[in-house]
């Protein structure tokens, strides 16, 4: 099993004050990965100071591939030292209501990916709310997305924003199978707009949502925190520890 990562996002403000002290931090709570969020800034700096604190590079998500050249962001996420390069939103969310939609979001999925796979890279696609609440022939859209993209598109499933958006997550993976090659554990109230808490400490059925994707990276994020960042993201690793997950 893939050691559990931490998104950037969770930390981006300390993260902009001192990066390499943030990186210092995450490895010493006893993560062994991080997800960046944007990979454009210093690369090489930072694949430095992340090799040598021990931390993989899991994924990185990368909103510049909508708007800027992609060879230079795939240049840049080639030296951070990941080839899972994931969408993480950027696209308008009314796409995601009908069917003629999602045709026109798995072929930019599609497009991007096969970029992706010239620079030895999968591409993947990352959720929120908006892509499970509304429902394409009886099925959340992300499901019939996924229906539509290549097979080397895969998933990393945001499971707090899956149940959020309505879906019962351990289902919905269990149905997307081998799509998803990776998840976003995090945990709170269940509701948009309220701040998430340390994994184990919310609503969220989070054995259930491991033992249904199996072999998936586990990434903990917390979009906002409500306490310290750095306490949750110690919890977290200790709740998931107890779990089983390194």
């Amino acid at each position: 099993m893939q050691p559990l990562s931490v998104q950037l996002y969770t930390v981006r403000d300390a993260l902009a004050a001192d990066r390499d002290g943030v990186l210092r931090r995450i490895a010493g709570l006893g993560y062994g990965a991080v997800e960046p969020y944007d990979p454009m800034t210093d690369p090489k700096g930072f694949r430095q100071v992340a090799d040598d604190l021990g931390l993989t590079v899991s994924s990185t998500h990368a909103y510049a591939l909508l708007s800027r050249e992609p060879q230079e962001v795939f240049e840049a996420i080639a030296t951070i030292g990941t080839d899972l390069v994931i969408i993480p939103g950027g696209i308008a969310e009314e796409e995601f209501t009908t069917r003629d939609g999602l045709a026109r979001v798995a072929d930019r999925l599609n497009g991007l990916a096969a970029q992706a796979a010239a620079h030895g890279m999968r591409l993947g696609y990352h959720n929120h709310w908006w892509e499970i609440e509304p429902r394409i022939d009886g099925r959340h859209a992300l499901e019939a997305l996924a229906d539509l993209l290549e097979p080397e598109v895969f998933l990393e499933v945001d499971t707090y924003w899956a149940q959020v958006g309505g879906a019962d997550v351990p289902a919905l993976l269990r149905g997307l199978a081998d799509r998803v090659l990776a998840l976003h554990v995090k945990d709170g109230p269940g509701v948009k707009g309220e701040p998430h808490t340390a994994v184990g400490g919310g609503v969220m059925p989070v054995p259930a949502i491991l033992a249904a994707a199996p072999g998936a990276w586990r990434i903990v994020e917390l979009d906002t925190c409500a306490g310290d960042v750095f306490e949750a993201l110690a919890d977290s690793r200790s709740y998931l520890s107890s779990l089983g997950v390194s």
